[in-house]
């Protein structure tokens, strides 16, 4: 097995030493709490001048890490949406698209019932764990519905080798580089669909979809808003290889960590969604410092805020999803009333939770397109 990996770095073109070992992958708590305070610390900056110059290599540093220097052609295949589901105040269709030649993008996408003469756009990723899975997390469909409600145009997708996306393991050597090509042909989709405003589209996501977050941000210039939650961390890279499985923080002495990634996003809109019970324990007093003095070098501190929720766990529970809408809200012009009862509080119960049967893409009748690229294998010769 280990012979297995070397080869799959060495192909990648990244370094190893003589026991297999990557020795420029950032994985998990790479640094300690204090490394992590620390470097923050050395890497403060005092002008914008100065601050783009190292976002201008830290952008480069994860293209290359990636060897995502260009993307892939863009297929011109029309995608596959079926199954339109009303519900009370949205619709749910199940969404399709080519990404690359013969790898698909599989998701759902929901749409306010309500007509508007524009919509938010709205770019949904989601996590790791179970209940049940991936996109089809009771959280995850709450959070898509709800926002569907406010008036935003919803998008959703797997994850690689997650849900309907099992063209690959998720394990993957190069998912890092496949989900974000994956995520920005989920922007080009939701881009192209008729009424969705350009200057008002957001990406929100947790945990490992935090992480997609905040790169979609940094290479994209589209995105206009970024809500990150329980992901930006001074210390820890990322757990899993669809994260930190390239090496897109660290080059020879070059090295940067997930706060300055996320920290390219200024002076857009961004507010860090913090817990008491992971990585993110002291956004308070380390991260978010940091990301307001970059936003500060904009003259725009006040664009950049934080909600920690100290006696909270790693999830995109209920509060988290509350601070969210409020500052979606806020900065993509979505109707905060239509989801708030006569007491104030966020209403989330016309959002049902769905069988992931209904949801899914592929099925009996409607099966995976044949020319999908099926395998590990067969995958990394189009990476």
């Amino acid at each position: 097995m280990r012979t297995s990996v070397l080869s799959l770095f060495v192909a990648c073109g990244v370094i190893v030493n003589v026991s297999g070992q990557n020795v420029e992958l950032c994985q998990g708590a790479y640094f300690t709490e204090e490394q992590g305070k620390e470097f923050l610390k050395k890497h403060a900056v005092t002008t914008k001048l100065e601050w783009e110059t190292r976002g201008q290599k830290i952008r480069q540093q994860i293209r290359e890490g990636m060897d995502l220097k260009t993307l892939p052609a863009k297929p011109t295949s029309k995608p596959i949406i079926h199954s339109k589901r009303e519900m009370d105040g949205y619709s749910i269709e199940n969404v399709a698209f080519e990404s690359m030649p013969g790898i698909y993008v599989t998701g759902n996408l929901y749409k306010p019932l309500k007509k508007q003469k524009s919509y938010a756009g709205i770019l949904c990723p989601h996590g790791h764990g179970e209940n049940p899975h991936g996109r089809f997390r009771e959280q995850t469909q709450k959070r898509c519905a709800t926002l569907a409600r406010m008036g935003a145009i919803v998008f959703v997708w797997d994850m690689v080798g997650q849900g309907d996306s099992r063209q690959c393991e998720h394990k993957m050597a190069k998912a890092l580089k496949l989900q974000t090509i994956n995520s920005i042909r989920s922007l080009d989709f939701l881009l192209s669909i008729p009424g969705v405003d350009p200057e008002r589209v957001a990406v929100t996501g947790e945990s490992g979809g935090g992480t997609q977050t905040f790169l979609l941000a940094a290479l994209d210039n589209r995105v206009k808003v970024s809500v990150p939650v329980v992901m930006v961390s001074a210390h820890f890279f990322g757990g899993c290889v669809c994260e930190s499985g390239l090496p897109i923080h660290k080059k020879g002495d070059f090295q940067t960590n997930n706060v300055e990634i996320a920290a390219l996003a200024a002076p857009r809109p961004m507010i860090m969604i913090s817990d008491g019970d992971d990585w993110t324990k002291n956004t308070v007093s380390v991260e978010y410092p940091f990301m307001q003095s970059v936003y500060q070098l904009y003259g725009k501190k006040n664009l950049v805020e934080s909600v920690h929720l100290a006696n909270e766990k790693h999830d995109y529970g209920p509060s988290k999803r509350k601070a969210m809408y409020a500052f979606m809200a806020k900065y993509v012009g979505l109707d905060l009333k239509a989801v708030t009862d006569s007491q104030g509080n966020i209403d989330e119960t016309p959002a049902k939770v769905l069988e992931q049967k209904e949801l899914e893409v592929f099925n009996a009748s409607h099966p995976r397109p044949a020319n999908a690229v099926m395998g590990d294998e067969a995958v990394m010769t189009l990476l």
